[in-house]
């Protein structure tokens, strides 16, 4: 079998095999926990060696399905795979691969979409039952058989520590130089000791018990590192609205200098954010988020930012290279953490930690979808954004305020789909512009949405339709809603594609 210098351990040597090798240690309804998150750190060899051994199965008559837990998303050599060989029967926690979504709203994958922060804990809880099998990539495996992790920590201490088997993919495409840039801790009931986000608890190293280890392979791959679109005149403006808006919290008063942590989502708006407020002449910027993006690897070349901490990396093509090539330089500026770190409530709370999240829509009340079209077909998933957004400083959604060329408002007066009440949503922006919530009472808040967040085409009706609630002859009360015109908005985007007809 391949040979490895990354592999320094003999014990583990030994057990080196091919990726069917290692898939023959899944059987037939496994809970496997893989690792992998926002498409990076995720195994690139044993799940399509497993789905072969499904679609093996299924061509000889017999049943081979497994349970899939992760991380987060993965990308199309493990969700897809597995998908396309009708190999997932369950899936958790979130996933943005198009095959795994269609196998979702088919019905033919049971999914659990939950909070990014709570799947270790109910694993450990047994609430999923035992867990059969991790497969987890490493970058390496040190002679006292420390597991040095890759471009990802997530859940993967969790799935090591609770597996009844695990396998190691140990890829050679990550630099080594990865060493030391992780901060592996197990939480439990004993407050996280973090008080600032370049703060480091843990070890550098996973570990695990070697007799658990049942195979390793060898692979070589890079993560699945989709290009960002060129900032947009859209995403420049949501951008600027933002930014906007935090040096003027600063100037009133009510945010410090330098800003608290930041959290971003990921994409293109995210990284236009990051941009903006490269160019703003704030400095000493920290971040305590999920995922390392593109523009925060630039904002902590150019010294604007000085220390980032996250789960993964969520990088395109050309900035994974750049982490290869300058891991010396990043590491002294970034820590990976496990996602129940990076996505703890109670840390997120205390660092005050302001966030900035995506969506689907907004209603007018301040209530945000961030999951499903028409309230059905499952997209992503809630991800991490709910541990942010309920528990931050301030919190953000942003988004354009139209989708479909137009045909879409992206403010309706009630969502199809709540993530995140009104309760948790502090402000909503567009290129339009944005609506600062907190302080406002329902009445205000859907006129500050529909002023400032709407598209001026849908305006007119939106402004309408508010109107008319509120003169309701049966007493609007506190939120006024007509509640079949409301969700008629949804079905007549069903029946023709435009909000209009």
């Amino acid at each position: 079998m391949a040979f490895s210098e990354r592999i320094a351990a003999p014990a583990f040597r030994r057990l080196v095999t091919d990726q069917a090798g290692a898939a023959a240690h899944v059987a037939n309804g496994a809970l496997v926990g893989f690792s992998g998150f926002t498409g990076a750190g995720y195994p690139k060899a044993v799940p399509a060696a497993i789905a072969a051994r499904a679609q093996a199965e299924h061509q000889a008559g017999r049943p081979f399905q497994i349970g899939v837990l992760t991380g987060a998303s993965t990308a199309p050599e493990l969700d897809g795979v597995l998908a396309e060989a009708q190999a997932a029967s369950f899936r958790a926690p979130y996933q943005s691969d198009p095959t795994m979504r269609r196998a979702i709203n088919a019905g033919t994958t049971r999914y659990k979409d939950m909070h990014l922060s709570a799947l270790g804990p109910a694993v450990r809880g047994g609430v999923f039952g035992p867990l059969d099998v991790a497969v987890v990539e490493v970058t390496a495996i040190d002679p006292d058989g420390r597991l040095v992790p890759s471009s990802s920590v997530g859940n993967n201490q969790t799935w090591l520590d609770t597996a009844e088997a695990v396998i190691l993919e140990v890829n050679e495409w990550m630099s080594p130089s990865l060493t030391g840039m992780h901060d592996v801790y197990r939480p439990g009931r004993a407050p996280i000791p973090i008080n600032a986000p370049g703060d480091r608890i843990g070890t550098p190293y996973l570990d695990v018990d070697p007799a658990k280890v049942v195979a390793v392979v060898v692979a070589s791959g890079p993560d699945r590192n989709s290009a960002f679109k060129p900032v947009d005149a859209t995403s420049q403006a949501i951008a600027a609205h933002l930014v906007d808006f935090l040096t003027a919290e600063q100037r009133a008063g009510r945010l410090p200098s330098p800003l608290p942590p930041l959290q971003s989502g990921v994409g293109n708006i995210a990284n236009a954010v990051l941009a903006a407020l490269g160019a703003s002449g704030l400095r000493d910027l920290t971040s305590y988020t999920e995922v390392i993006q593109d523009g925060m690897l630039g904002l902590i070349e150019r010294g604007v930012m000085t220390t980032a901490s996250a789960t993964a990396f969520s990088l395109s093509p050309e900035a994974a290279e750049l982490m290869n090539q300058k891991a010396d330089f990043f590491r002294r500026h970034i820590v990976l953490r496990p996602q129940e770190v990076s996505n703890s409530p109670e840390v997120i709370s205390r660092l005050g930690v302001i966030s900035c999240n995506g969506m689907v829509e907004a209603d007018i009340y301040g209530n945000v979808n961030s999951t499903h079209v028409s309230g059905s077909r499952m997209i992503n998933g809630i991800g991490g954004s709910g541990d942010f957004t309920r528990n931050a400083r301030i919190s953000t959604f942003v988004t354009p305020s139209t989708a479909k060329g137009g045909a879409v408002s992206c403010i309706v007066p009630m969502v199809s789909h709540v993530d995140h009440t009104e309760h948790d949503v502090d402000v909503v922006v567009t290129e339009q512009g944005l609506a600062d919530l907190r302080r406002l009472a329902p009445r205000q808040r859907s006129r500050a949405i529909i002023a400032h967040c709407a598209h001026p085409d849908f305006r007119d009706a939106l402004t309408d339709y508010v109107d008319r609630a509120e003169a309701a002859s049966d007493h609007p009360g506190q939120t006024p809603h007509l509640l079949r015109e409301a969700l008629s908005w949804h079905v007549r985007f069903q029946e023709t594609g435009s909000m209009l007809a």
